[in-house]
């Protein structure tokens, strides 16, 4: 079969999408990759085909109205050709990417939507997403919860009828439903089990596991030493003065520990002091530093706690902005780690958190679970295997009419 994956270019979402597509191409299939330019090396070095996405702002979501949300309208009559030309039996679109879906939809191609982080739709009685509240326990808390669901109504409301606005324009019908940009059809949720919350999920919704892709790195040099290995994993996109590190690096400054740092090419206007107990670099390849961490302290970004998680490492999170107070929030809950609210971000607050995490055998072992769970659960292959299915019962319905 024949595949479309596509996602913006933040690389939480770009690399999730280039493990799906290796995947499927592990399978046989013949898949093209739709992204940002910068990723094109990348995605040809894998022998996948590439084509450059038209580059327009996705979060927040632009309003129909407004110039960056009128181009994903002519981002989406723009892949007419690609459509008609590779003729794919799935487009599979990152949440976050609407041009390839609705351009699918237009063609008539069925379309799966990759989620590269926990779901983010709130069920009655839930915590809203991303504000980084654990489950209420007690049935006031869930009332309460469920007293919010009104309010997040009315920006589900709105964001309902702006998506209508853009299928207006592309001569789609009108939909009713709330989280229009998330299919029906299939939504792969690309997270551990682990950390989704009890719910009830739609029919289409699918939680496959992470699907990881990392660039080409030379090996890491391990701090010698017989502590501890503490590894401090900034956001590639958050924090450009690396508040969190040199917070984590003074803070661990006299603890028995080795420290194993990144920058990720930052380059903040005031020098970072490295004590003697850590390795600054400017670039770290996770999967080999995680693999010999005791605990990894990050800001929370998805693939970064996967990352950790798949290691057996615990975590420390420190949240900045987005999920990632989300991200905590579910480590916290799962007990493979602890959450440091941003308001309490301080060398001594890492300090103590990771003493606890290190004397605490019981992060270790609930970290451990989650790294058995996905040696056994390939993520990526999962993820293939769920679009084929889709698109073989796509194409056992009958086709929708298109437009005119």
């Amino acid at each position: 079969m024949r595949f479309v994956v596509a996602a913006f270019g933040d690389a939480g979402h770009a690399f999730p999408a280039i493990a799906l597509a290796r995947g499927l191409q592990a399978r046989g299939h013949e898949v093209l990759v739709e992204s940002w330019e910068e990723w094109r090396g990348a995605v040809e070095g894998v022998g996948l085909r590439f084509e450059a996405a038209q580059q327009y702002m996705v979060f927040p979501p632009p309003g129909p109205d407004t110039p960056q949300g009128q181009i994903v309208a002519r981002a989406s009559r723009a892949l007419a050709g690609l459509m008609e030309e590779f003729e794919p039996d799935l487009v599979v679109s990152d949440i976050l990417t609407r041009a390839p879906a609705l351009a699918a939809e237009v063609a008539g191609v069925p379309q799966a939507t990759l989620i590269p982080h926990v779901y983010p739709v709130q069920q009655p009685g839930q915590p809203m997403y991303s504000l980084g509240f654990a489950p209420a326990r007690t049935p006031l808390g869930r009332a309460g919860w469920r007293a919010t669901m009104p309010v997040l109504n009315m920006g589900l409301r709105q964001g309902r009828d702006e998506l209508n606005e853009t299928r207006e324009r592309l001569g789609l019908p009108a939909q009713e439903r709330f989280h229009g940009g998330i299919s029906e059809l299939l939504a792969i949720v690309a997270t551990y089990p682990q950390l989704e919350y009890p719910r009830r999920w739609p029919a289409g919704a699918r939680v496959s596991g992470p699907l990881f892709f990392e660039l080409p790195s030379d090996p890491v040099g391990i701090p010698e030493g017989y502590g501890p290995l503490v590894v401090v994993a900034p956001s590639t996109a958050q924090d450009p003065e690396c508040e969190m590190l040199r917070a984590a690096l003074e803070g661990l400054a006299g603890e028995p520990v080795r420290v194993l740092a990144t920058t990720n090419r930052r380059e903040p206007s005031e020098p970072i002091e490295v004590p003697a107990n850590a390795r600054l670099l400017e670039w770290l390849p996770y999967s080999r530093a995680m693999a010999a961490a005791d605990v990894v302290v990050s800001h929370g970004g998805h693939g970064t706690v996967c990352r950790a998680l798949q290691a057996g490492a615990p975590l420390l999170v420190c949240p900045a902005v987005g999920d990632m107070a989300e991200n905590g929030a579910r480590v916290a809950w799962s007990g493979t780690g602890l959450s440091l609210p941003r308001r309490l971000l301080s060398p001594r607050g890492v300090r103590l958190a990771v003493r606890r995490l290190l004397g605490d055998p019981g992060y270790r072992e609930r970290a451990g679970e989650v790294a058995g769970w996905s040696r056994e659960n390939d993520g990526a292959g999962r993820a293939a295997e769920l679009c084929e299915q889709a698109a073989r019962n796509a194409s056992s319905r009958p086709a929708p009419a298109r437009p005119a």
